[in-house]
């Protein structure tokens, strides 16, 4: 498909959920050089939301970026939460709060966050979609869009029902490709089906396709083109519908690496193609837990148990096969469990958290 948005100067864009942190805050001196080394190499696209890091990320965006560079330089994208807003005046409130602390008039993109068969009902409930487009003809938003996590038929309703919708966000890789809750390549096809542009997030699964099991690794590695993470974002971008990747990049080798692959995305071989559909095989197999760290669970939870840390350290402990202790883990432990099931209903990947974390309590990896 071809850019139909003239702004976006390249494919590749820097997603604000995962940046360095330091003694728990954005390390605001890091993340300033990587935006200096990101718009040095033409790339221009910056992805936030006022749910990343409590706000944090939008006014990091405001001391690192657009206090620095002018507003032509780059293009910024924010996203309306469902925690943020009761009724339709509130669209508006939140808005120009997370206009002024991304310190813009506009935003370039505004996405309806994480929608999915019951959060998508609390949207059209307050209006919120036609008060996003009220925003636009107002001049506060120059495109509307949604990001979605869930079935293809639940986004095939959501365009049907709202056909000014520009732009979609999937959740995109080589191993949520064919999976029958992500259903990647499904819903990549509704918006072909609807001529909507598509914007990827997780193109490496919260780092799980880097950060992978012996023999998955040993599929990629051996074809010795490129870094793993080069492998996905290229799967991604063999794709027409795709627009733009994104990736939330902590540190700078990570940027340099996405930087080398991205700024002249070689499509992939026949024998790259086959790997990857067996490194898929091989995540599916070692029965992985498809967590990407996107900690929307713990900022719920009562008891601040660190869900993604906990199922990192299971999937890493069968990578590897070394015992990991989870008490040695900061916050709640998987005892401390009210049973609130806040987590399960947030999570994009739709994970059954609580029986997860009982069989990581009992395996005592």
């Amino acid at each position: 498909m071809e850019n139909i948005f003239p702004e976006i100067k390249k494919r590749f864009g820097f997603g604000c959920m995962r940046m360095k942190t330091v003694d728990g805050k954005i390390d605001y001196e890091e993340f300033s050089k990587m935006i200096d080394v990101f718009l040095e190499n033409g790339f221009n696209y910056f992805d936030t939301a006022r749910i990343y890091f409590d706000g944090g990320s939008e006014i990091a965006l405001r001391e690192c970026l657009t206090s620095r560079y002018p507003r032509d330089a780059y293009v910024l994208t924010d996203k309306l939460s469902f925690k943020y807003f009761n009724c339709r005046e509130d669209v508006e409130k939140c808005l120009d709060a997370q206009l002024a602390d991304c310190g813009v008039d506009y935003f370039d993109f505004y996405l309806m966050h994480a929608q999915n068969a019951k959060y998508y009902e609390h949207y059209k409930a307050c209006n919120a979609y036609e008060e996003a487009f009220r925003l636009k003809e107002a001049g506060k938003i120059r495109h509307v869009g949604i990001s979605f996590h869930d079935t293809a038929d639940v986004l095939d309703r959501i365009l049907t029902e709202n056909p000014g919708i520009e732009v979609v966000q999937l959740q995109f890789n080589y191993v949520d490709y064919e999976d029958e809750r992500i259903q990647s390549k499904l819903c990549y096809d509704v918006c072909v089906k609807h001529g909507k542009p598509v914007l990827v997030m997780e193109p490496v699964k919260g780092g799980q396709l880097v950060n992978m099991s012996n023999q998955m690794g040993e599929l990629i590695d051996r074809l010795q083109g490129g870094s793993r993470a080069s492998y996905a974002l290229r799967f991604v971008a063999d794709h027409p519908n795709v627009i733009m990747i994104l990736s939330g990049m902590g540190n700078m080798e990570m940027m340099m690496d996405n930087i080398s692959t991205m700024k002249e995305p070689k499509p992939l071989t026949e024998e790259e193609r086959n790997a990857l559909k067996k490194a898929a095989a091989v995540y599916w197999g070692t029965e992985q837990i498809p967590c990407t760290g996107c900690r929307y669970c713990v900022e719920g939870c009562p008891q601040q148990i660190p869900i993604p840390d906990i199922f990192a350290a299971v999937n890493e402990a069968k990578n590897t096969g070394i015992p990991a202790n989870l008490e040695k883990l900061p916050g709640g432990k998987v005892a401390d469990c009210v049973h609130c099931r806040k987590c399960e209903k947030t999570c994009p990947q739709h994970l059954p958290i609580r029986p997860l974390l009982q069989r990581a309590a009992k395996e005592k990896v």
